[in-house]
Order: C-alpha cells, then sequence, then structure tokens
C-alpha cells in the first residue's frame, strides 16, 4: 500500500518555515544591509559565513543525534528534533531584519556582534528542521517513486512558500509606498519597515504550518536491523540482489565515510545547493544595480524564478521515472547554465530578456534541486537508520561553500559605497560562479554514470547472509572482492552480471 495522501500533504507543509525563512535570508539578507542599513560590505558577507558556518557544523552533530536517540514527549526521533529547530528558529529570526533594540545608531562592529548570536540560533534551529524532516522521508517509504514524489512536493511547497515570500513583499511596496519612489533603482532606510513587517508575517505563517504537520503525520516506529530485515525475508524481499545488498548489513557513519558514493553524491549536492543560492542572494543586486530596473524588482524576478521552479517540481516524478535520475540531473544543468550565459549579454538596453533568463534559471535549478535530494535518498536506500547523517553531512557541504563563496564575493565587491564598477560586478558574479559550480556538478555525474546509485558492495550476497551479520558484529561492508563473497555468491549474481 502507498503512502496516504494525508501524510504526503502533511509532509510537504512541515519545511514551510524554514523556506519562508531561507528565502528571507538568501534573497534579502545581502540587499537589506547592504542598501537598507548602509552595513559594511565585508561585515554583511562575515554575518552571512557565521551563519553558514554554524549551520555547516550543526549539521552532522544533529544528524548523529537525530539516528541513535528516541525523541520525547510521545515525539518520535525526528519530530522531536524538528519541534527543537522550530522553536529556534520562531524565536531568533525576527531579531535579524530589525535594528539594535535601544540602538539604532550603533558602529557596524558593534551591530555585528549584536546580530552574531542570533545568526548561530537561528541557523541551530534551521538545520535541525531540515535534517529532521529530510530524514523522514526514508523512514516513511521505502518506494524509490514515492522518495521522489516526496521531493518533489517538498520542494512544491519550497517553491509555494517563496512565491508568499515574493508576492508579500511586492504588495507591502504596494501598500506603503507611492509609485516614484517604488520606480526609484535603489532601497533606502525608508523600506526597512517593510522588510520588519514581512518576516513577522512570515514567522508566525511558518509556526501554524509547523503545528499542522506535528498533527497530522504519523512518524514509523523504528525497530533494531535484526528484525528489520529477518520481516524483509518473510516479506519475499529477498528476491532483488540489489535490496538484498543493501539490508545486508548497518551501515553507521563509518561506514558511509568508507563509501565512494557518499562523496560523489556530496559534490552534486553542494554544487546544486551552491547554484540555486548565490542566485538567488545575488540576483536582486544584479537585477537593481546591474540592469537598473525599479526596486521592486526585487520582489518580482525572483517570485518569476520560483513560478518557473514550481512548474519543473510538478513533473519531476514523470520525468525521473521516465529519463531516469542523471538524465533529469543533466538536463537541469543544460537549463541552468544556458541561464547564466544569456545573463553575461543582458544590459540596460535589453533588460527586458532578463524574464526568459530567469524562467531557465528556476526551471534548471528545480530540476536540480528535486534530483539531487532524490539522488541522496537513493544514496540512503534502506539504511534508514543512518539517514539523518547523511543528510546532515550533504548539508555540512552545502553551508559551508555557501558561506565561503559570499564571503569571497563580498571581498572582492569593487568598493565599499556603490560606484559604476558594481554594475559589471553582480553580472560577473551570476555567470561565474553558478555556471562554475555546474561545470563541476556535471563532471561529479560523469563519475556516477557507470554506477548505480545506492548499490552497495558485495552485490552477491543473499539476505540471510546480511541477517547473519548484523547479529554477529554489525560490521561495515566488505570489499566486494572479498573470498567471502566468491563463496556465497548465488549462481543468479553471476547470469546478471
Amino acid at each position: 500500500m502507498g503512502l496516504p495522501l494525508t501524510q504526503r500533504l502533511g509532509y510537504s507543509i512541515g519545511h514551510v518555515l524554514n523556506d519562508l525563512t531561507a528565502s528571507v535570508w538568501f534573497s534579502y539578507l545581502i540587499v537589506y544591509f547592504h542598501q537598507v542599513m548602509n552595513f559594511n560590505n565585508n561585515l554583511a558577507g562575515y554575518l552571512m559565513l557565521i551563519g553558514q558556518v554554524s549551520d555547516a557544523m550543526f549539521t552532522p552533530f544533529i544528524g548523529y543525534e537525530s539516528d541513535r536517540t528516541r525523541g520525547f514527549c510521545g515525539l518520535g526521533r525526528r519530530k522531536a528534533w524538528h519541534l527543537v529547530g522550530t522553536i529556534s528558529v520562531a524565536c531568533s529570526y525576527p531579531f535579524l531584519f530589525n535594528d539594535c533594540i535601544g540602538y539604532p545608531n550603533a558602529p557596524d562592529w558593534s551591530k555585528f556582534i549584536y546580530f552574531a548570536p542570533f545568526v548561530v540560533i537561528f541557523q541551530f534551529g534551521w538545520a535541525a528542521t531540515q535534517i529532521s524532516h529530510l530524514s523522514l522521508i526514508p523512514d516513511l517509504t521505502s518506494d524509490d517513486n514515492e522518495r521522489v514524489e516526496l521531493n518533489g512536493i517538498r520542494y512544491a511547497f519550497t517553491v509555494l512558500s517563496n512565491l508568499v515570500v515574493f508576492g508579500i513583499f511586492w504588495l507591502l511596496f504596494l501598500l506603503h509606498g507611492d509609485h516614484s519612489d517604488n520606480m526609484e533603482s535603489q532601497l533606502t532606510s525608508v523600506d526597512a519597515l517593510k522588510f520588519r513587517n514581512l518576516v513577522f508575517i512570515i514567522v508566525g505563517m511558518g509556526i501554524v504550518f509547523s503545528i499542522a504537520f506535528h498533527l497530522i503525520v504519523r512518524e514509523p516506529v523504528q525497530h533494531d536491523d535484526v528484525s528489520t530485515a529477518e520481516n524483509a525475508i518473510s516479506d519475499g524481499f529477498s528476491t532483488t540482489i540489489e535490496k538484498s545488498t543493501v539490508l545486508r548489513t548497518r551501515m553507521t557513519w563509518k561506514c558511509w565515510l568508507k563509501t565512494k558514493q557518499f562523496y560523489q553524491i556530496a559534490v552534486v549536492y553542494m554544487s546544486t545547493r551552491l547554484f540555486v543560492n548565490v542566485s538567488q542572494i545575488y540576483l536582486p543586486l544584479y537585477v537593481t544595480e546591474t540592469l537598473d530596473l525599479p526596486k521592486d524588482s526585487v520582489a518580482i524576478f525572483p517570485l518569476v524564478v520560483y513560478v518557473s521552479g514550481f512548474v519543473a517540481s510538478i513533473a519531476m516524478r514523470l520525468v525521473n521515472s521516465r529519463l531516469g535520475r542523471k538524465a533529469t540531473y543533466a538536463l537541469g544543468l543544460a537549463l541552468g547554465m544556458g541561464a547564466c550565459a544569456w545573463i553575461y549579454f543582458l544590459n540596460h538596453d535589453n533588460a527586458k530578456q532578463v524574464y526568459g533568463a530567469v524562467i531557465l534559471l528556476g526551471l534548471g535549478g528545480s530540476t536540480m534541486l528535486v534530483t539531487s535530494l532524490a539522488m541522496t535518498s537513493d544514496l540512503i536506500a534502506c539504511n534508514v537508520e543512518s539517514g539523518a547523517f547523511v543528510y546532515g553531512a550533504m548539508s555540512f557541504t552545502d553551508k559551508l561553500s555557501n558561506g565561503v563563496a559570499v564571503v569571497l564575493i563580498q571581498h572582492l565587491h569593487p568598493c565599499v559605497a556603490c560606484c559604476p564598477s558594481c554594475k559589471d560586478y553582480y553580472r560577473q558574479v551570476l555567470t561565474f560562479v553558478p555556471g562554475g559550480v555546474a561545470v563541476v556538478a556535471f563532471i561529479a555525474l560523469l563519475s556516477l554514470l557507470p554506477y548505480k546509485i545506492g548499490l552497495r558492495p558485495n552485490t552477491g550476497n543473499a539476505l540471510k547472509t546480511a541477517v547473519d551479520g548484523i547479529k554477529a558484529d554489525n560490521s561495515c561492508p566488505a570489499d566486494e572482492t572479498s573470498p567471502l563473497l566468491e563463496e556465497h555468491r548465488p549462481q543468479s549474481a553471476t547470469i546478471q552480471t
């Protein structure tokens, strides 16, 4: 029986608070500090770095603890960490888009010290919610197509959350400003009220969706590895050699670090997130400073990106089932690199063509992101006992690389205050940074072509041997050239090979 519709929809709204806050964090943090607060460029970059490094440090820890804890207050291990993360995000995030309480005219360095702890608390909560929510996918279903569907629905609500953010922000521009003010290309301190109202609205909405998630979703009870494997035998699960391979032994965090595909998928996921996040961070600055478009464009063009991304996410299950993971990801890469090339040739005279470029950006980013998450689920397969560690490790590479990239981009900024050199700078950033990481992702994808994602070594071992191995020592899978493999290899494995 498939996963009930209520469970699928309930799961899909569990990340909405994270999606809403991340949308504002990536799209508007640099813009807010750069144009509204007139903050030092380097300090703004360091704030982003502190957040990303904190997230990177928290994610493996949270993943490891989520795998080994049993939850509290009647909640399972995943939903317990999700609740902790939700509370942390809701209590810290509003402070980031409000000036220092009681000291609005404080120098930049003292404001930096004021904001830094809230950034760390927010990133801890964001990481706890993200890892626990992603780790629920392998726990809820073992069906590959259902996992892709859950990732697709999850991303669809991510897109909808972003649409809500940009839609609300656009309305705030219409309600709190006259037409002549909105036609200016630069944000000012007058616009601080719009950011404050936006943040309060999205945090309130996110809390409502998080409560609904906890009321609807039922987290499955996790059994020990031996009973899981023995139940698999009784259910006839041993008929598929690849599935019996995955279940043959428990995968600990040490085992994952010895797995080649773990690093290949990590590079794909990291490159995908870097592509999406850098595009999201610097698109508002590109359209206002490079193309000189009206300042309400900071809401309109991200909205276009996510509408196109939403369209792509709806078709992900069908496209993945027809083309496969690797071909679908390659299609997303082609769309994304085409968008980067198009952005490079845009200027003030042909600025209206930016609509076409950002549509390609949304289609490519959405395809890459959903498919890379599906690849991660495929890598975990049935080893859900350490699924949170895998997602945490993937997120570690994502957050650390994003933080370093933003700091380098801010340091290489041609000036502290705006000047004509800034115009071409953001064009280069949106072309060469996402385009460069897309090339890295393509190389990692090529390295995966000869292999089936999620297939462990010892492809011929029977599931009964797996149960005996789990009972014996819970060791990592042996090398596929092991003499034990040859001794116990079924005849069907030789035919299949």
